[in-house]
């Protein structure tokens, strides 16, 4: 396996593809690499180098008590560019990724990056504050980490429908696909899974988006469950100077993995990765 060793001694599980401008992809909770493989073989047969790391925590990479947070993702993500010497990179982040990108440029800015997509992406803040009355309650946030101490394995299946947007007339996801989630969310650990909702919900992007100097996609669907588009997308892209945002009417959360939504995406992600 192909892996590289954080600052803080940790092992994690990194796949590069192809050859070219390197594209590097940011998974959501609790999935890992192996989530981003369509779009990886799309961007390495376009003639692009496609990267993809397993976070901490998840898939293949080191489970760590510690450091199972915003800042040391971000840390972590700037320590796999920095050993592989990643220049002139486009960033792709969903879901928590999205966060871990941003605050990736909020830390280290963006003299290795070219450009940033975000999909699906949690920034600015997902929790609902007096500040933040678009957000989501703390309460279902509380729901999730219970759901996992009671039943971990059981939840994520029942996850995987808001997820793809399987209880939406119409959609269509496929069990494999559901299967995949499962899967992948199986292989996160128990404990960086818990801390990891912490992270992905009442951590406060605003002041990392202020710091993006480089155009960047925004691609989020109007039927997001997990991430709802009025906090999220409409948000960021209102703060990112130099941004696009697409709108994918009736697509759920995890519209990179349902027909139709998929290839549409693909369409501008190859259209932006060109431009």
């Amino acid at each position: 396996m192909s892996t590289i060793t954080t600052n803080d001694g940790t092992t994690l599980f990194y796949k590069d593809w192809g050859v070219g401008t390197p594209v590097v992809f940011s998974h959501g909770w609790p999935l890992h690499a192996d989530v981003w493989d369509d779009q990886l073989n799309l961007v390495a047969e376009a003639g692009f180098r496609a990267i993809a790391h397993d976070r901490r925590g998840h898939g293949r990479s080191e489970q760590t008590w510690t450091g199972n947070d915003m800042d040391t993702y971000a840390d972590d993500l700037a320590r796999l560019i920095e050993q592989l010497d990643l220049r002139d990179i486009v960033l792709v982040g969903h879901s928590t990724g999205g966060g871990e990108v941003t605050r990736y440029i909020g830390r280290h800015g963006t003299a290795r990056v070219r450009k940033v997509v975000l999909l699906g992406a949690v920034p600015p803040l997902m929790l609902r504050t007096e500040a933040n009355p678009e957000g989501t309650p703390i309460s279902a946030f509380d729901d999730i980490r219970a759901g996992i101490r009671k039943d971990r394995s059981q939840f994520y299946r029942d996850l995987g429908e808001p997820f793809f947007g399987a209880n939406r007339p119409g959609n269509s996801v496929t069990q494999g696909a559901r299967d995949a989630f499962w899967l992948m969310s199986m292989q996160a650990g128990i404990k960086p899974a818990l801390d990891c909702v912490e992270a992905f919900s009442e951590t406060d992007f605003t002041e990392d988006l202020a710091r993006f100097d480089v155009p960047t996609l925004i691609v989020h669907g109007d039927d997001d469950q997990i991430v709802p588009i009025d906090a999220a997308a409409k948000k960021s892209a209102a703060i990112v100077p130099d941004s696009t945002l697409k709108i994918y009417p009736g697509a759920p959360h995890g519209l990179a993995g349902v027909e139709g939504f998929k290839e549409t995406f693909h369409d501008d992600l190859l259209e932006f990765l060109r431009g």
